[in-house]
C-alpha cells in the first residue's frame, strides 16, 4: 500500500466532519409555512450580510455557514433563474429547479474538490395556495431534503427543529409563526435577541408580482409587539363599587332638609327644663 493512502470512504468521512463543524459554528435558521406564505427568521447582527435574500418572483434563499461561498451560490441561482426567465417563461423558474442545480453543484464540488463547501441552504418556493409551497433544504453534500411545514439548519438544527415541532401548527397567522420561529431559536432560559439584530423576510403571496419582502424597523417592531403583548384583563373593580354601602345614621332617614353629610341634631346645650325651674 503506498504511503499517505486513505480509502475513498475515510476521505468522505473526513470532508463531512469537516463541513459539518464549520456548519456547526454558524447560527441557526428557520424557514416555516404561515397562512400566507413563508417566514424566513435568522439572527443576524451584521446589516450588510444577509443571510436571507431573494432568488426570482416567487422564491426565496437562506443558507448558514461561511458567507463567501453560500454567496457564491446565491449569485448563481440568480443568473440561472434569469436566464431561465428571460430564455422560456417566467413561470418555468420554479424552487424544484434550482434546488436540483444546488444540488449537483454541492455534490460535485463535495466529491471532486479537496475541501467541500462548509454551508447548508434552503430554497423556499411560494404557490398561489397553501398546497402549493416547497421548502427544500440541501447539505453540503447535495442531498436534497424536501421539508413540510418547516425547516431549520445551522449549529443547533436538532434543537431547533425539535422545538419547532412542538410548536408549529399549519395556518398560523405572520404574528404567532413570529412567536413560534423566536421561540424555537431561542435556548431554554436564554433571551431572544433584539430587533436590531433579527434578519425576517417573508415570500407573501398576497403580494403583487415580487412576492418577497424584508421585515424591519417599525413595520417589525409593531409585529413583535403583536406576539408579546398581554392578553387583556378586565379592569379591576374600584374601591366604591367593591365596599359596601354603610348604613344611614340614626336620625338622618326622618330630617328631610338636612344632608348627608351634616351630623343629625342633637339636644341643646345646658341643663334641661323639666319645668320646675321658676320662669
Amino acid at each position: 500500500m503506498p504511503f499517505g493512502y486513505a480509502s475513498p470512504e475515510q476521505i468522505m468521512r473526513d470532508k463531512a466532519d469537516y463541513a459539518r463543524k464549520g456548519i456547526a459554528r454558524g447560527r441557526s435558521v428557520v424557514v416555516l409555512q404561515y397562512v400566507d406564505g413563508i417566514l424566513f427568521v435568522a439572527p443576524n447582527p451584521s446589516r450588510a450580510l444577509h443571510k436571507i435574500s431573494e432568488i426570482y418572483d416567487r422564491i426565496g434563499f437562506a443558507a448558514v455557514g461561511r458567507y463567501n461561498e453560500f454567496e457564491e451560490l446565491r449569485l448563481g441561482g440568480i443568473r440561472y433563474a434569469d436566464i431561465n426567465g428571460y430564455t422560456y417563461d417566467r413561470s418555468d423558474v420554479t424552487g424544484r429547479g434550482l434546488a436540483n442545480l444546488y444540488a449537483s453543484n454541492l455534490g460535485r464540488i463535495f466529491t471532486e474538490s479537496i475541501k467541500s463547501l462548509e454551508v447548508e441552504v434552503v430554497v423556499a418556493e411560494v404557490g398561489e395556495t397553501k398546497d402549493g409551497d416547497a421548502i427544500y433544504r440541501l447539505t453540503f453534500d447535495g442531498s436534497v431534503f424536501d421539508e413540510h411545514g418547516f425547516a431549520a439548519m445551522g449549529g443547533q438544527a436538532e434543537a431547533v427543529a425539535g422545538r419547532l415541532k412542538e410548536r408549529y401548527r399549519e395556518s398560523m397567522s405572520l404574528a404567532d409563526a413570529l412567536e413560534v420561529a423566536l421561540t424555537a431559536l431561542t435556548e431554554p432560559g436564554g433571551e431572544r435577541p433584539p430587533v436590531a439584530q433579527l434578519e425576517v423576510a417573508v415570500l407573501d403571496r398576497n403580494r403583487e408580482h415580487r412576492k418577497f419582502l424584508r421585515l424591519t424597523g417599525a413595520r417589525l417592531e409593531r409585529l413583535l409587539a403583536q406576539t408579546t403583548q398581554p392578553p387583556a384583563s378586565p379592569p379591576p373593580a374600584s374601591e366604591s363599587s367593591s365596599e359596601s354601602p354603610e348604613p344611614p345614621s340614626k336620625g338622618s332617614s326622618g330630617s328631610s332638609g338636612s344632608s348627608g353629610d351634616t351630623p343629625p341634631p342633637t339636644g341643646p346645650e345646658g341643663p334641661v327644663d323639666d319645668g320646675s325651674s321658676p320662669l
